[in-house]
């Protein structure tokens, strides 16, 4: 453990310092934020007046659209001369989520990004290969971040180029592959594609993969291929990034830092709170962020917690793999896309109707596809295929700059996709049917 002491402490004075972390949070916000000042008056929650953590339910709940609403640095608690990273997420209006790291933040998330490594047994004698994107995404830093810490050597090899991964992990002795699920897949399939025997060639014994949903089907067939254990890593950019929770080697749940947060599960109808074990909405609340600490966060993500302590000796809660969202939101090739960002980039299309269906699945080469029919408007419809192709190709490009990621593109007739009476059904993801789950691990 790269933090026994933390990472080991008795519940009794977890929960101690949680609630005193808590209440300064709430002191502090007050101070800091606007935002959280006027929602704590109406909620008439004092700093004083929370004296167990079971007040955290009298508490405001801090959503995406609160984020989004304060774009882009309404919600720091800092002055921007205070900042020194500032890292973003794509969101709902082509405006990105902003989030800002003071140094002290920086010092917190390089201890918890050593914490998670330390969690899959990675020391300062690896060589850590980083294929998550480096750039406003949190991935790759995070990841890049924890590895420094730990001493590892890091390899910042960033997303793409995947002949190039193979080679400079087999030329530096990658010990460590830091990529999302599906991409460990893409590397197997080139391997073999090269006749590359990785089991002979390369080093690799650890595998940290995150950013999408992912099946234990999925997981072992990246274990197999790549000759690794994966650990699953779970983060978000709005909380921290990278550093939220990580499994052991027991791989039975997902251990939440949560001397840094506090976490909850509620019923994503009413918001009520839910005791462990039951299925809910995953909400996180900051403790210890200075640059945009948020207060229970929904993070929209469903799970559920686990407080029993662990046979590797950690005392942290667990919370099972992410397994599906109590919004719209999708994630693509570990890309956030919402519906209502296509819907927005296909309307400015003139030749096309406001009629169209998103179709997600897993394709043969085991990365997230993404594909969209729209109908075209009858006057171009009728031009011809010249016409139609043209339209596609302009959809194609308005997509790919208002997402981040390519997208298929398939103009039909006008009135060729169904209509619907009530809500329309507008995406249709088949990913979990292409890849059932086995018996999954969940803490018991």
């Amino acid at each position: 453990m790269w933090n026994q002491q933390a990472e080991c402490l008795a519940r009794r004075d977890l929960v101690e310092l949680q609630l005193a972390r808590l209440r300064d949070l709430l002191s502090y916000l007050s101070d800091h934020v606007p935002f959280y000042r006027c929602a704590l008056e109406r909620a008439q929650a004092a700093p004083a007046s929370i004296r167990t953590l079971d007040d955290v339910a009298r508490l405001p709940f801090t959503t995406k659209s609160d984020l989004r609403d304060h774009y882009p640095f309404d919600l720091f608690a800092a002055p921007l001369d205070a900042i020194v990273r500032i890292h973003a997420s794509s969101g709902t209006t082509g405006k990105p989520t902003v989030v800002g790291y003071t140094r002290g933040d920086m010092e917190v998330w390089a201890e918890l990004m050593a914490r998670t490594l330390s969690a899959a047994g990675v020391t300062s004698a690896d060589v850590v290969h980083n294929a998550y994107g480096y750039g406003l995404f949190t991935g790759g830093l995070g990841i890049g971040l924890g590895a420094e810490t730990i001493g590892a050597a890091v390899v910042p090899a960033s997303s793409g180029f995947t002949k190039r991964h193979l080679m400079l992990m087999e030329d530096f002795g990658a010990t460590v592959l830091g990529c999302t699920p599906s991409y460990g897949l893409v590397l197997a399939d080139m391997a073999r594609e090269l006749n590359i025997d990785v089991h002979a060639r390369l080093k690799l014994r650890v595998g940290l993969m995150g950013a999408e949903p992912s099946s234990e089907a999925l997981r072992a067939k990246v274990e197999s291929q790549l000759g690794l254990e994966v650990f699953d890593i779970y983060g978000l950019s709005e909380i921290i990034g990278p550093g939220v929770a990580v499994e052991c080697a027991e791989h039975d749940g997902l251990h939440l830092f949560e001397d840094h947060f506090l976490a909850e599960i509620i019923d994503p109808e009413t918001g009520d709170p839910l005791p462990d074990g039951c299925d809910g909405e995953l909400v996180l609340t900051t403790l210890t962020k200075t640059g945009i600490p948020l207060l229970r966060y929904r993070t929209r993500d469903r799970t559920r917690l686990a407080t029993e302590p662990c046979a590797c000796g950690r005392r942290l809660a667990r919370m099972t793999k992410v397994h599906g969202r109590t919004d719209d939101m999708l994630i693509v090739r570990g890309v956030n896309v919402f519906p209502s960002q296509i819907e927005e980039a296909l309307v400015k299309l003139e030749g096309l109707a406001p009629h169209y269906v998103i179709l997600v699945d897993r394709r043969a080469d085991q990365l997230d596809g993404l594909d969209i029919q729209v109908e075209a408007k009858a006057e171009i419809y009728g031009r011809g295929a010249t016409a139609v192709d043209d339209l596609r190709r302009l959809a194609q490009t308005e997509l790919h700059q208002s997402l981040g990621l390519r997208a298929g593109v398939e103009v039909v007739a006008p009135g060729q996709l169904d209509r619907c009476e009530g809500k329309a059904v507008r995406v249709k993801d088949h990913r979990t049917e292409a890849m059932p789950a086995t018996a999954q691990r969940v803490p018991k």
